[in-house]
């Protein structure tokens, strides 16, 4: 499968302002890794890094998400609207997920005191083999337990529904800013963020 093939339709349009791609690792497992109904016969090409970036003004509406984080809390990010919010999709079963697991607990922690919040997506995982990861690499912001990849098929049409790991950035007013298929890193993406926590609601 092409790398263009995991892009939805809506991407390729003129609210595109730079897609980068570099090369980087990533996961296949489960549901959201493979060609099943819901990954909607999409798989992850693993070796393939790519962000972009929406412009102001041109940028969807992020889906309203809520749910049960992996220590038993609700949890809906209309309650950090006016902050910056990164969603990061992730599985403890996921090698380029524990790569990429420092640098976003290192970014959360120093970044929070500018209005960013960081959510964690946890993708058809067991409540103790989460919480093990987000122990060991210091993950101190909540992740919402999604076993069957329903919130990520909320994201399909700007994340394909198929990644892991990736992150979606969402700007103070509620919509997507940016979207990253693949590990970031601590500098990637603290460069990614630093313009949009920049901007007013």
């Amino acid at each position: 499968m092409s790398r263009l093939s995991l892009i939805a339709p809506v991407l390729i349009a003129p609210v595109l302002v730079a897609t980068v791609v570099l090369a980087a690792a990533g996961c296949e497992s489960g549901d959201i890794g493979a060609n099943t109904p819901l990954s909607s016969g999409q798989s992850f090409v693993g070796s393939t890094y790519q962000s972009t970036y929406f412009k102001v003004g041109s940028r969807p509406l992020a889906p309203a998400v809520s749910g049960t984080t992996v220590t038993g809390a609700h949890l809906s990010l209309a309650s950090y609207r006016g902050d910056v919010i990164v969603l990061n999709f992730w599985g403890s079963w996921c090698t380029s997920c524990r790569d990429e697991a420092p640098g976003l607990g290192a970014l959360a922690r120093q970044l929070q005191p500018r209005g960013v919040r960081f959510v964690g997506i946890d993708i058809r995982d067991e409540p103790d083999s989460a919480l093990a990861y987000m122990q060991t690499f210091r993950i101190g912001y909540p992740s919402i337990s999604d076993p069957g990849d329903l919130i990520a098929l909320e994201f399909r049409a700007t994340d394909p529904p198929s990644a892991i790991p990736s992150t979606i950035v969402i700007d103070r007013s509620g919509r997507i800013a940016a979207r990253i298929i693949g590990a970031v890193t601590y500098d990637n993406l603290r460069a990614l963020l630093t313009p949009i926590a920049a901007e007013h609601a």
